[in-house]
């Protein structure tokens, strides 16, 4: 029991499962000892920076950004946010979203050694969230125990198989090369914001030519391509750009909220600070933000470093060909300026979904829907990668227009996902990365429409077609 313990600490740990995975990569590529620990320590402490730069931005400069922009515009409704509602579900399912997260990535391997896709998922957290919506929606059916924890397994190793499978093609356009996938659950929402970008290309015939001709497509303006006058040039680091267009939107929210109120009644780190003007506080939260992102992008390059040679010591011996699908924030250091339009854009579209729900409500004059108040951390992270593949599509404008489609997709699916995952019980928050609202729904109804065999066999299927299938093509 111990053993078993130990082993879903490891599995549930990012950083330790990223540092495993380089250490067998490299000790079957019969590497010395030196080479070994230097790369697996390396891996580690890549990851271990990535994810303090996500968790600073996310309890720091995000959450502030957040709550005053709630308290700015006086709404209280669902802010989706990931890690709040599957922790939800982890505390009331443990057991079985640990036995399923474990299955699900043993799925996965067998997958990638087995079939046609070999993408082996390493964003051990997304796998547990979506351990965790799995077991939600299918304990809403009529399902037995064993049935959930092997539907879910399948499901959860199929998805982290052909999702980045899916998104591929897009990947190769933004990194210029196949070395890498993307192991993130919002695939759906990046390949509709980078279609949008496309449609918004400068040059609509070459859109339509072959695969070939599309991926030397280099005419079009991009986002990284915006010229500055010579006494702007330093807005070219994106550290300084950051800052500067973190700094004069915490100035426009913190100036409205100190106007007629004393910060400190707001949770929010001014209060522990020991800040006693508002403009210092907003310039010490644009640079808090941009050490955030830039100890993000140190860590994509360490990890990136020591991962994609190690793999070829699993590729070689374990599963010919197979990919790393890694998290998404190795996309932003491709595009740092259409990372950071991607994310505005996103949550302007958020915001607009969000004042077409109060003006649905206000003419009815209750509560038709729930208001989903756009989610800083989401919008960050999934638009600002749907900002750099509606980048690499269509250049500043397909940024900009499929970064903003992206927003308005996420409100919409974590508004439509809320009702399966009811019986959580939850106020307040639901999921917000595409595929898991996607899943969410789809699996959720069919678990209440089918029996535990019918989705038991269902499950099956989605895991054994695409292997099918690519043998029939054969």
């Amino acid at each position: 029991m111990q053993m078993l313990q130990t082993i879903r600490e490891i599995l549930a740990t990012p950083a330790i499962l990223v540092g495993f995975i380089v250490l067998v990569g490299l000790v079957l590529q019969k590497k010395p000892v030196d080479h070994v620990i230097k790369g697996t320590v390396t891996a580690l402490v890549g990851f271990v920076m990535l994810s303090v730069g996500s968790e600073f931005l996310q309890n720091g400069a995000l959450k502030d950004f957040g709550e005053l922009f709630q308290y700015d515009f006086h709404i209280q409704g669902v802010i989706p946010n990931m890690e709040v509602v599957s922790a939800f579900g982890i505390q009331e399912y443990a057991t079985t979203v640990s036995e399923m997260m474990i299955l699900g990535m043993a799925v996965n391997l067998l997958l990638a050694k087995f079939g046609p896709r070999p993408y082996i998922f390493l964003t051990g957290h997304h796998t547990l969230y979506m351990a965790s919506l799995l077991t939600v929606v299918l304990y809403a059916g009529e399902m037995s125990g064993w049935q959930i924890l092997i539907t879910g397994s399948l499901l959860l190793g199929a998805l982290m198989t052909y999702l980045p499978a899916m998104m591929q093609k897009e990947m190769v356009r933004v990194t210029g090369n196949d070395r890498i996938a993307l192991g993130h659950f919002s695939i759906v929402g990046y390949l509709i914001a980078a279609k949008v970008g496309a449609l918004m290309g400068e040059n609509k015939t070459e859109q339509q030519q072959t695969e070939q001709c599309e991926a030397a497509e280099t005419k079009k303006k991009s986002a990284e391509d915006v010229k500055f006058p010579a006494k702007l040039s330093f807005m070219r680091d994106s550290t300084v750009g950051i800052f500067l267009v973190m700094t004069v939107i915490f100035l426009l929210l913190t100036g409205l909220a100190v106007h007629g109120i004393n910060l400190a009644e707001l949770d929010i780190s001014y209060k522990s600070g020991g800040y006693q003007n508002w403009i210092i506080y907003a310039v010490i939260q644009g640079a808090k933000f941009s050490v955030g992102i830039y100890i993000i992008l140190a860590g994509v390059r360490l990890i990136i470093a020591e991962i994609v040679p190690a793999f070829k010591g699993i590729a070689a011996k374990i599963v010919p060909d197979a990919k790393p699908a890694v998290d998404c924030p190795v996309l932003f250091s491709y595009a740092p300026n259409a990372a950071m339009i991607g994310f505005l854009m996103s949550f302007l579209g958020g915001i607009v979904t969000m004042a077409c729900l109060i003006g649905m409500n206000a003419v009815r004059g209750d509560l038709l829907l729930p208001v989903i108040v756009p989610g800083v951390a989401a919008h960050f992270f999934c638009g600002g990668s749907a900002g750099v593949f509606a980048n690499a599509r269509g250049g500043l404008k397909g940024c900009l227009v499929g970064a903003f489609v992206h927003g308005i997709i996420l409100s919409l699916l974590a508004l439509a996902v809320m009702p399966v995952i009811g019986n959580l019980n939850l106020s307040g928050t639901s999921f917000s990365d595409s595929d898991f609202c996607i899943v969410g729904i789809i699996i959720g109804n069919l678990g209440t429409l089918c029996s535990g065999y019918v989705m038991l066999a269902l499950s099956v299927l989605g895991v054994a077609a695409p292997v099918i299938w690519e043998k029939i093509k054969k």
